[in-house]
């Protein structure tokens, strides 16, 4: 493998993570309710759909948390909001009127586990009746500092073979410093009865670039969490954006690594993974070779939407629950993000779609050649490149991270950490701008 080079100045520009195109950052309300009932009447008797269930809520809110999502300390708010779920669900089968086929459901946060087994159970029966989705394929994200006896058994009674653990972290210190404490032991436990209960496909979410979290600390997170043996592995770097996100002014902005460490960071994760067998999926995945994800990357498959990196070939993901976002070839549409202000719409049996962007056709073009070069390292990029754009890409070709040849632009492996800047110089809506989104790396 070789060596990653450190360019800080190819880097100091931070830029999306690009789970969509065009980005949330260009949703208005030009984009609303009208537009998701067009979208749904215009989808096919058997046309793919996969579901996104958000529930915006913990039970202990992390400091570096970046997701929309509330304390789960008040059993009333989760029934309340639980019963308005059930609502909307019920107003988007209606209005799809048996027409789609749902082949996957995800379940993500926030927590899904924030809600007890039995309000878990009834949820998804109720998704399965409303969709006639008793096959789907099931997904779901988990805290595992909630995470009991009750909770495997209700995973194993859904037959949910997928699911993915926040974990983050195992240094005691630098999991102080992000106010998510959780022992070895603890995750340990989870991943056995997790195994127990039928999942066989379990992702681990960790993070670099924490606060007190130098070389020695990251290595020893991996090497612990290569002995649970999950099936996948997400190495994200933290964005301190406390400007945007209060709660983390909780954290020591001083604590951070530099950039250069953060880079040394994701450069050791990504030698010590492919040093264990992982295969490298998109530019901050891994992979067992057998698993679903290493397999639709090495088959040119892999797709990236608003979950990340996923195997997923549906065009339609519906999203339900406050704050989520559905796609549509030529639509992206998120529901109100308030809790409140999402139960008094639907409660007025009114689709919760608060505001969005449509996607013309030349952004589905630039579109798919920023989530091919994400996904497979490489994008036809034939008629795009124009001077202004070649200018741009010209110190990346002069690094050699990155080849234009046929029309083809391609990274190498030594690119990977250049991908998302790379990927940002297709984007029409991207101009240099003051520090709205994530380090590039």
């Amino acid at each position: 493998m070789t060596a990653w080079t450190f360019h800080p100045d190819l880097l100091a520009t931070p830029v999306p993570r690009y789970t969509s195109y065009p980005t949330a950052a260009e949703f208005g309300e030009a984009v609303g309710r009208g537009d998701m009932e067009s979208a749904l009447e215009g989808i096919g008797p058997d046309q793919s759909i996969s579901l996104y269930v958000h529930i915006p809520y913990c039970h202990e809110i992390c400091w570096y948390c970046a997701c929309n999502t509330g304390a789960a300390n008040k059993s009333q708010r989760l029934a309340s909001y639980l019963d308005t779920l059930a609502a909307e669900i019920d107003l988007v089968a209606e209005r799809l009127a048996g027409r789609g086929r749902i082949k996957r459901i995800s379940f993500g946060g926030g927590s899904p586990n924030a809600i007890s087994p039995q309000q878990f159970a009834t949820l998804l029966a109720r998704l399965r009746r409303a969709f006639a989705a008793d096959d789907a394929l099931l997904s779901i994200e988990l805290d595992p500092r909630s995470l009991g006896g009750p909770w495997f058994e209700a995973i194993a009674a859904a037959g949910i073979s997928r699911a993915s653990l926040g974990v983050q972290t195992l240094d005691e210190k630098v999991q102080r410093a992000i106010g998510r404490l959780q022992p070895f032991g603890l995750i340990d436990i989870c991943v056995d009865e997790l195994r127990k209960a039928g999942v066989t496909s379990l992702n681990f979410d960790l993070m670099y670039g924490l606060p007190h979290q130098g070389i020695d600390e990251l290595e020893q997170t991996l090497r612990s969490t290569i002995a649970l043996r999950p099936e996948r592995i997400a190495l994200f770097g933290y964005a301190h954006v406390p400007h945007l996100i209060p709660r983390q002014k909780q954290i020591d902005g001083s604590a951070l690594p530099d950039a250069e460490l953060r880079f040394r960071q994701a450069e050791l994760g990504h030698r010590m993974l492919m040093h264990e067998g992982y295969d490298p999926v998109g530019f901050d995945h891994y992979a067992r070779p057998y698993d679903c994800m290493s397999l639709a990357a090495r088959q040119g498959r892999l797709r990236r939407n608003f979950q990340g990196f996923t195997d997923d070939q549906a065009q339609v993901l519906i999203g339900l629950g406050a704050s989520a976002i559905s796609q549509f070839p030529h639509l992206l549409v998120q529901n109100e993000k308030n809790a409140g202000r999402y139960k008094i719409r639907v409660s007025s049996n009114l689709l919760p779609a608060a505001h969005g962007t449509r996607r013309t056709d030349e952004d589905r073009r630039r579109g798919a050649a920023i989530e091919q070069l994400l996904c497979n390292g490489k994008a036809d990029v034939a008629g795009m490149i124009d001077q202004n754009l070649l200018e741009r890409l010209r110190p990346f070709l002069d690094a050699g991270l990155a080849t234009i040849e046929g029309g083809r632009l391609r990274l190498p492996d030594f690119g990977r950490p250049y991908a998302r800047v790379v990927a940002s110089l297709f984007d029409a809506y991207r101009q240099p701008a003051a520090r709205r989104f994530s380090s590039a790396i």
